[in-house]
């Protein structure tokens, strides 16, 4: 499995020296650590306070069937989000899962002990509506991140049920890693333009434009931002996530889970401890080979700045657990459906 050239990683952090996004100066580290070096001096933003999250949703509790919409993929951090809901808080949640061809049978299987456990009801959605998207970008070679337009779409379509249920809150699993700020939100967690996403996002936004003469796929908005403001324009909901709010490591809410809704790791995942779907070692793949990093060294690389976890305990995670077999059958389930 080719994976590109070996790189030089960062001393503090997990990214490599992939210029121009990503430069190691003299001293080995990273143009990313650097410029956070430099924001941390001048910054002035209050912490996030678990006071203000529960405010929030003082303002929506038992206002409707139900009072919240929670993102659930089956993996410990949106599960935990769904826990959260319903036993902390106190909230009606209604549990949203979709599957797009490619989720894997063990997190279907979590989000649906969760729910059943918590008492809650669970909206699941299956389509196979994007699976040519998926196809069309690998057949094209772009070097586009697979899960890029998947956010897109699955933002749009989560806007939507939170619509047609009148649901105020989408409640996200996004970690502290993912996300800073709540006002990150509306990039899905991944904010395209920062230095890091720079190359990342400027291939998915050419692949985007390449489905304006695609009669199947011309209506697919062009960036998270447009997806937003589509779906704002018929229904207003604030995203959130508890975990930007909370202390709480994630081995300790893990175990939680683990004995309270029936929690399972899945199989097999990248990165190590994860639970994402099969389409992601594909592009996993894809990001290694074209820019030797992944949005998961992103995301971590800012979980060890933040002290959240060490480089070592990143490190081992986003080794790389799969091969070509793994990829054969993702690529072979990429292909239409027989008729």
């Amino acid at each position: 499995m080719d994976l590109g050239p070996e790189r030089p990683i960062c001393k503090r952090c997990v990214l490599p020296h992939s210029p121009p996004d990503i430069v190691l100066d003299a001293e080995g580290v990273c143009s990313i650590c650097r410029q956070e070096e430099a924001r941390q001096s001048r910054s002035d933003d209050p912490p996030l306070l678990e006071t203000d999250f529960v405010r929030l949703l003082q303002k929506h509790r038992g206002k409707g069937t139900h009072d919240c919409l929670v993102m659930c993929s089956g993996g410990k951090d949106s599960t935990a989000a769904l826990y959260y809901m319903k036993r902390r808080y106190r909230m009606n949640p209604l549990a949203f899962m979709f599957d797009h061809g490619f989720e894997q049978q063990d997190a279907i299987d979590n989000v649906r002990r969760a729910a059943d456990a918590l008492g809650v009801d669970l909206l699941f959605y299956r389509t196979d509506a994007v699976r040519g998207l998926f196809r069309k970008m690998v057949v094209s070679g772009s070097r586009a991140v697979l899960c890029h337009p998947c956010s897109i779409w699955y933002m749009s379509l989560t806007f939507e049920m939170a619509a047609r249920f009148d649901i105020p809150l989408i409640i996200a699993g996004w970690t502290k890693g993912q996300s800073a700020r709540p006002g990150v939100m509306t990039r899905c967690a991944c904010n395209v333009d920062a230095p890091e996403y720079r190359s990342m996002g400027e291939a998915t936004k050419a692949f985007l434009k390449t489905l304006r003469d695609d009669p199947q796929y011309r209506d697919f908005p062009s960036s998270m931002e447009e997806a937003v403001a589509r779906a704002r324009k018929r229904h207003h909901a604030t995203v959130l996530s508890p975990h930007w709010f909370l202390d709480q490591a994630a081995e300790d809410y893990v175990e939680v889970i683990r004995r309270e809704v029936g929690w399972r790791p899945v199989a097999e995942s990248y990165p190590a401890g994860s639970t994402n779907c099969s389409l992601n070692f594909l592009s996993v793949w894809n990001s290694l080979r074209h820019f030797g990093y992944t949005h998961y060294h992103v995301e971590m690389a800012k979980m060890v700045r933040q002290g959240l976890m060490t480089r070592e305990e990143a490190l081992r995670a986003l080794e790389v657990n799969f091969g070509d077999e793994t990829l054969a059958r993702v690529l072979e389930r990429l292909e239409p459906p027989a008729k």
